[in-house]
C-alpha cells in the first residue's frame, strides 16, 4: 500500500508529511519520557524484521493481485504504540530514500496510512480489549485478525481520500473505493494470522516483553536476548533467501489502480516538485526496486492464459534485504539510543 507521488498533489503531500511530523515528534517525546531502555535493541531488530518481511508480496488466490504485511500492529503490541510508530517510520523512510520503494512526496501519506491507525487506533482499541490482560492463543489470534483487518480497511480509505482530494488523477472515487477495501480485506486476514503467529510465539518465549507494553508488569531487567537472536535470525533468513520467492503480481493498491485506470502505472505531472523529488530519489536509491537493476524495472513473468508466477534467486534482491534491513536496525536502534540518553539527561 506504498503511495506514488503520481496520485498526490504537492498541497495534499506536504500536508501529510506535516502531520506525520507531528505525529513522530508526539511519539518521541512519550517515548523519551517512558525511558524504557530495554526496549532499544528490540526497535532494532524488530525494525530490521520488518523491513524484510514487506519485501514478501504474497499472491491472493483467484484476483491476480498480491499484498505484503505492513507490520503496524507487530510493532505496536510488541513495542507499544510510540516505539511502533517510530519503527515502522523508519522501515517507511529508508525504503522510499534508499530502494525507491513508495515517493518521496508520498511518504507522510505512507507513514500515516500504515503506521498511525495500528499503532493509535487499532491497537488500543481493537486488540487489547480483546486480548486482555491474560492472552491466550486464541485471543492473540482474534485481536490480531480483527485489529489487522480494521487498521488496512482505515488505511485503505485514507489512500481513496488523499487521492481524492489531490485531484491530479482520473481515478472514479467509487470504482477506486470498491475495489481497494475488498483486496486490502483479503491482506488483512493473511496479515492478522502472520501477527498471531509472531505475537504468540513472543508471548511462550518472554510473556513480560508484553506484559510490559500492557502495564501489567515493569519492563525491569528481562533477558531479550532469545526474542533478539529469534529476530535477528528471522530478519536474515526473511530478507537474504525468502525475498527470492515474493510473488511478482502487483499489490493490493497497483492492482486497484490498474482495475481502475486500465493501467499498470500513473505518470506524476511533469516539473516542479513530482520532478526534483524524482530527480532526488535516483540520486539516493542505490538498489532501486530491491536488486540491481534501473528503477522502474520488472521480473518478467510469462502468462499463457492465467498469471504464472516465477521465482529468481536474484543476488541483487538479498544483498537490498540485508542491507536495508541493517540500515533500519542502525536507525531505528540509534533512535531509541538518542532517545534514551536524552531521558537519562533531563532526569
Amino acid at each position: 500500500m506504498h503511495m506514488a507521488d503520481a496520485l498526490l498533489s504537492p498541497a495534499v503531500g506536504g500536508t501529510m508529511w506535516a502531520v506525520t511530523a507531528g505525529v513522530t515528534a508526539y511519539s518521541a517525546k512519550k517515548l523519551k519520557e517512558s525511558g524504557d531502555d530495554p526496549k532499544v535493541p528490540l526497535m532494532g531488530v524488530l525494525g530490521a524484521f520488518i523491513f524484510a518481511a514487506q519485501m514478501i508480496n504474497i499472491s491472493i488466490p483467484a484476483t491476480g493481485s498480491s499484498g505484503h504485511i505492513g507490520g503496524g500492529m507487530i510493532l505496536a503490541i510488541l513495542l507499544g504504540p510510540y516505539a511502533a510508530f517510530i519503527v515502522l517510520a523508519s522501515v517507511l523512510s529508508v525504503q522510499a530514500l534508499f530502494f525507491a520503494d513508495g515517493g518521496l512526496l508520498a511518504l507522510g501519506c505512507n507513514v500515516f496510512n500504515l503506521a498511525f491507525f495500528p499503532c493509535f487506533l487499532a491497537y488500543p482499541l481493537i486488540y487489547r480489549p480483546i486480548a486482555g490482560r491474560n492472552p491466550s492463543n486464541l485471543k492473540i489470534l482474534a485481536g490480531s485478525v480483527v485489529s489487522v483487518v480494521a487498521a488496512l480497511q482505515l488505511g485503505a480509505f485514507s489512500v481513496v481520500l488523499e487521492t481524492l482530494a489531490s485531484g491530479i488523477t482520473d481515478l472514479p472515487f467509487k470504482t477506486f473505493l470498491l475495489l481497494m477495501q475488498p483486496i486490502h480485506l483479503a491482506i488483512g486476514l493473511v496479515e492478522g494470522v502472520i501477527t498471531a503467529a509472531v505475537v504468540s510465539y513472543v508471548w511462550k518465549a518472554r510473556p513480560e516483553v508484553i506484559e510490559a507494553v500492557q502495564g501489567v508488569a515493569p519492563s525491569g531487567a528481562v533477558s531479550l536476548k532469545k526474542v533478539i537472536v529469534f529476530f535477528v535470525a528471522a530478519a536474515v533468513i526473511t530478507g537474504g533467501i525468502l525475498s527470492w520467492f515474493a510473488s511478482s503480481f502487483p499489490d493490493g493498491l497497483e492492482w486497484a489502480i490498474e482495475k481502475t485506470s486500465g493501467r499498470e502505472e500513473l505518470e506524476a505531472p511533469e516539473g516542479g516538485i513530482h520532478s526534483a523529488l524524482a530527480l532526488l530519489q535516483e540520486r539516493f536509491s542505490f538498489l532501486p526496486d530491491y536488486g540491481f537493476r534501473e528503477p522502474g524495472a520488472t521480473d518478467e513473468v510469462e502468462a499463457e492464459g492465467a498469471a504464472q508466477e516465477q521465482s529468481v534467486m536474484d543476488p541483487g534482491t538479498s544483498v537490498s534485504g540485508l542491507v536495508g534491513g541493517a540500515i533500519v536496525f542502525l536507525l531505528s536502534a540509534g533512535v531509541g539510543l538518542i532517545l534514551r540518553k536524552a531521558a537519562a539527561g533531563s532526569r
